[in-house]
């Protein structure tokens, strides 16, 4: 399947700022699940300083914001061919060793709730299947719900609440595993939806890893593993690495973004 995405996120300053440095994690790499066929990131008031490979071996560019600038727009677009893998990326190894996907961080930190959940995953049978049951599970703890949680929320905190939106669940689901012995990170893309073009935001899942599958990716907030629909661009330990920009800014004034995006065949 051949997926024409264009993403365009925009921030506009209350008064024209001194500096701005965003890291952008928006360019996808070939794996066995995609082939990049075309990509390009335009910035408008700003400019490309640097691109470089992450411990995560995510391509990232650091763009800088025009000095005195009220807005600036980044978009990313391209074409994107994939296949349906069953959710298996495989035996894909990057700068970071497996073992790096073990440790929590203040947004994974598992709490009584997630050490409760985790108890359920088997690591040594039917890892795959516990696996699964493990996402059924989170999804039916934590409903998909727009408006409870923010960029900043940890999975503890979702999952006691009882609200969620991907970002959420994908977090639930790496810190029950890693609480039970098994490394796991979170991916950020692009999901192609059946029923619309435009959407709000970009998506987010979890991959787990089993020694004879190697990575393996679980989308809890639809309930599947991730097929010919998904685009996968960034991963890391939690949200805040894998998240598409993140940076810092020097002004006054409050700051907005907006963010438009397509995704269709």
């Amino acid at each position: 399947m051949q997926l024409i995405i264009s993403h365009t996120t925009t921030y506009t300053y209350e008064s024209p700022i001194t500096s701005a440095l965003q890291q952008v994690r928006l360019t996808p790499r070939d794996t066995p699940q995609q082939k990049v066929l075309d990509w390009a990131i335009t910035v408008e008031n700003g400019a490309a300083q640097l691109e470089f490979s992450d411990h995560h071996d995510n391509f990232t560019k650091l763009v800088s914001a025009e000095q005195g600038a009220s807005e600036i727009r980044i978009t990313a677009s391209g074409t994107v061919e994939t296949n349906d893998t069953a959710g298996v990326l495989g035996k894909v190894y990057g700068t970071a060793p497996l073992w790096l996907y073990k440790h929590t961080t203040p947004r994974t930190d598992p709490g009584k709730n997630i050490r409760r959940l985790a108890k359920s995953v088997d690591t040594s049978g039917e890892t795959l299947s516990s696996l699964h049951a493990l996402s059924a599970e989170i999804l039916s703890l934590v409903p998909y719900e727009t408006g409870k949680t923010f960029s900043g929320t940890t999975a503890e905190f979702a999952l006691a609440n009882g609200h969620g939106v991907c970002q959420d669940h994908a977090q639930i689901f790496v810190a029950a595993c890693r609480y039970a012995g098994l490394p796991a990170r979170y991916v950020s893309g692009y999901l192609m939806m059946n029923d619309r073009v435009d959407q709000d935001a970009s998506h987010a899942w979890a991959e787990a890893w089993l020694d004879d599958l190697g990575w393996v990716g679980f989308d809890v907030s639809n309930g599947i593993a991730p097929d010919e629909r998904y685009v996968r661009l960034a991963c890391g330990l939690d949200s805040k690495d894998a998240g598409p920009i993140s940076g810092i800014r020097r002004g006054a004034g409050s700051e907005s973004m907006i963010v438009s995006l397509q995704v269709q065949q």
